[in-house]
Order: C-alpha cells, then structure tokens, then sequence
C-alpha cells in the first residue's frame, strides 16, 4: 500500500498472489462491531454489538479488582441479543467443516462462537476479556493452528480457521531485532515499535501460508486477509493511537485492503476502484463453499463480477466505545458513513453529538479528507444522505 519504511515481504507476496481490493472498508472503526460484522455478514445495528462494553454503573471504576465480576451480567445480556444471530461458524458446520478459533474474540469464549476448538475462554474470573489466551497466537507461534489442520488432514474433513493476532495491536512491545531495525528510520521510538510490530505481523502470516502451501493445501485453500479496523501510530506516545484513526470515521480509521488468494480458481488481479466491505466476507467464504447464501444478508460475493459491477454504495456506523443500549443501537450512534467513490460522506448523530456537521469529501483530489466541501456541493450530500436513510435511518 505503499509505506516509505515498513517491510511486509509476505504480504506483499500474498498480494501479489491475490484478488486484491485496494479500496476495502471495515464496516466500523472500533474493533468488536467490525469483528461481529465479519462472522456474521451484518452491520452493527443489525447484529447488535456497537461497541467494545456494554456501559453500566460501576464504568467509572473500570479495571478495579471487582470490575470483570460487576460487568458480567450486562456482557451476559449482550451475548443473549447476539448469539441469536446466525454465524459464519454455524453455516459451515452443517457443511462439515471444523472451525478454529484463535486471537481477538470480544463476546464469550470459542464454544460460544459455534468453534470446534479454540483459545478465548471468555471467563471473567480469569481475566476474561478481548480474547484472553488467544491472544497469545503469533506473538507466541502458530502451533495451535498448525495442529488444527494437521488435525482436520487427519480426519479428512474441511476446516475454517479465525486467525485474528492482537498484532500490531498494543502493546507494542516487538522483538528487539526488528525495534532496531526501525529505529535507524525514525527518532521516534513509538514510531518504530509500531513499525517493527507490523512487520512481526507480516512474518506470521508468511508463516501461516507457507504451512498451508507445505501441506499441499495451496489450491483448496481461500486465503482472506483484512484488518478489522485502523491504526495510525502518534509518533510522541507509545501504544496510542493518532487522531483520525482509530476509533474515527475517517479513512485511516476505517478503510483497510482486502485479498483473496486461491491459486487455480481465482487468477491474481489488483482492483483499485471497486469498493468492497467486511460485510461481503461471509457471503464470498459461503459462496465459495457453495453453500446458500441467506437472503438477509447485506453483502455481495466478491467473486461474482456482475454484483461487484452493480454496486453504487457502501456503508460503515460509528459508535461509542461503550454500548448505551443493547437493543437501540441508534443511543450509542455517532456518525454514519456512506462511500461512492470519489465521494464520501461523514452524518453525525446530532444528538449523541451535539453541533457537528455533516462532511463531504472527494477522496481522488482529497485522499486525506483535509477539506469539507459539503456546502460547495449540496446536491450531492442531498443523493448521499437519501442513500444513507435507505441503508439505516435511526428512529
């Protein structure tokens, strides 16, 4: 994508080798409505997760010693609302296949999210929280996968694997080996660990497929990569995050690559104008799997040319890091976001924040969304707003 410093051999490999949308979107910037979004094939006012916590009174006490006790049962409510969706996990068992969960898991443990096996145990007595032991995958191995598809080889059976690494995610804390290879690019010192993290991330997923590819699994294997949302590193704070990305409705907080790799069924090609989200990945795995898609389902079979061809608009929400209300996703909304490239337009929730405006922007003159030139041109914030009240108008 075209960073000055940051090395990623492996991932540019995996591009190369892929279907590789360079305009992606996550369909939320905060990490567990966009997680939610890729096992579901739903937005987050569809599948209810709008946020990281559900807020409740003790809020102001987060992180105390009875804090993960005190929260368990509006977390308990939040999985009753959830779990009635229909996960990716769900689909494919009836197929026969065995799933795999590893790295960030927000809502329970891996039984709760319909995987054969898995790592997050979701318990709040032991700390239970963003995906607990599973966050120990890639920072320490990948044994537990390799033994997945050893596994599911041995059994002759097919396997879904959710590799989802809190890298390069805080803390950033790379091996020293690569710190010191980046600090030689910047004085900054947040700047090349987070750097240094990101290649440490590259390594693993060149770890990943080179196991697949080993086990003569190369051409039977659909490989997505994507992120669930962005990241851009503040050069004077370790482990925080800039304005405008994470957590923002702009591009850097939102927008990531996608690639599809499937050597023999999908030849490799680089497609810097279609617009693809985090919502069409269940319906592209189901498809692929030549399994029914669900007619509820928002988004489109990125292998089908003639449903990319059509697409006009996507969409992506903004919500609170806390959820205010399990069941009216509209409380905690703070902006909405409709995309049809060049033009994207950023609509607050005026209630949840008071006084902000609405924003235009052409991102082929304005990639980096400097000037607001809503007035300048109303007509098309009037198309975009009506595209956004089809989409989700909140009551």
């Amino acid at each position: 994508m075209g960073h000055e410093h940051i090395e990623t051999p492996h991932l540019d490999r995996l591009a190369a080798e892929s279907f590789c949308f360079t305009r992606g979107y996550a369909s939320g910037p905060l990490c567990s409505p966009s997680l939610a979004s890729i096992i579901t094939g739903l937005y987050a006012h569809q599948h209810g997760i709008t946020g990281n916590d559900p807020a409740f009174e003790y809020a102001d006490q987060r992180y105390s010693a009875n804090w993960r006790l005190e929260r368990q049962p509006y977390f308990d409510k939040l999985k009753e609302s959830f779990y009635k969706n229909r996960l990716l996990t769900e689909y494919l068992a009836e197929e026969g296949y065995r799933s795999l969960q590893t790295g960030k898991w927000w809502l329970g443990s891996w039984e709760e999210g319909h995987f054969d096996q898995g790592m997050t145990h979701g318990d709040p007595l032991l700390s239970g929280r963003h995906g607990d032991e599973g966050l120990k995958i890639g920072r320490e191995g990948l044994d537990p996968i390799f033994n997945f598809i050893d596994q599911s080889q041995d059994e002759e059976r097919p396997f879904f694997i959710w590799y989802a690494p809190f890298l390069p995610h805080a803390p950033h804390n790379p091996p020293d080996s690569l710190l010191q290879k980046y600090l030689t690019r910047t004085s900054s010192e947040p700047l090349a660990s987070y750097w240094a993290m990101c290649e440490w991330f590259d390594k693993t997923c060149g770890d990943l497929v080179d196991y697949i590819d080993a086990q003569g699994l190369k051409e039977e294997t659909l490989v997505i990569y994507t992120s669930d949302n962005g990241w851009i590193q503040d050069p004077e704070a370790k482990n925080r995050y800039a304005p405008r990305s994470k957590r923002s409705p702009y591009e850097m907080g939102i927008r990531t690559p996608f690639m599809l790799r499937w050597p023999g069924t999908v030849p490799p090609k680089r497609d810097s104008t279609t617009q693809v989200s985090n919502i069409d990945i269940v319906p592209t795995i189901l498809s692929a799997s030549q399994i029914d898609v669900a007619e509820h389902l928002p988004g489109i079979d990125l292998f089908a040319e003639e449903e990319r061809n059509q697409r006009e608009i996507i969409f992506a929400e903004a919500f609170e890091h806390d959820i205010t209300d399990v069941l009216e996703p509209n409380k905690s909304l703070q902006y909405r976001i409709a995309l049809a490239y060049p033009w994207k337009i950023i609509v607050p929730d005026t209630q949840n924040i008071p006084g902000a405006g609405t924003e235009l922007f052409n991102l082929e003159r304005d990639p980096h969304e400097k000037s607001n030139i809503a007035r300048k041109f109303p007509e098309r914030v009037v198309a975009l707003r009506k595209g956004l009240d089809r989409w989700w108008k909140p009551d």
